[in-house]
């Protein structure tokens, strides 16, 4: 595992003791578990992202289609057949 040197503040030193001690944990979990907390979190959207993308979303609705109903149902049911069968798909 590799080792890394970083500065905390005291504030964040004494957590972080205060948190492996009381966890009985060693300091470096308590900091690798904070990360992976961290990224989930930062893996959620924005507001301003979800918006951003609610609007693209919303743009591509609007358009008209490019094929008809019929001919989506055909390529959909081709889709399920092929999955049925083992992902083989017909060769045209």
């Amino acid at each position: 595992m590799p080792k890394l040197t970083f500065s905390l503040d005291e504030e964040s030193v004494q957590t972080l003791r205060r948190v492996a001690e009381r966890s009985r944990k060693p300091q470096s979990l308590i900091v690798r578990e904070a990360i992976a907390q961290y990224a989930e979190r930062e893996e959620v959207l924005s507001p301003e992202e979800r918006d951003r993308l609610l609007g693209v979303l919303r743009r591509i609705k609007q358009r008209p289609a490019t094929r008809s109903k019929s001919a989506v149902r055909d390529e959909l049911q081709e889709i399920r057949r092929s999955r049925r069968a083992g992902w083989s798909r017909p060769v045209r």
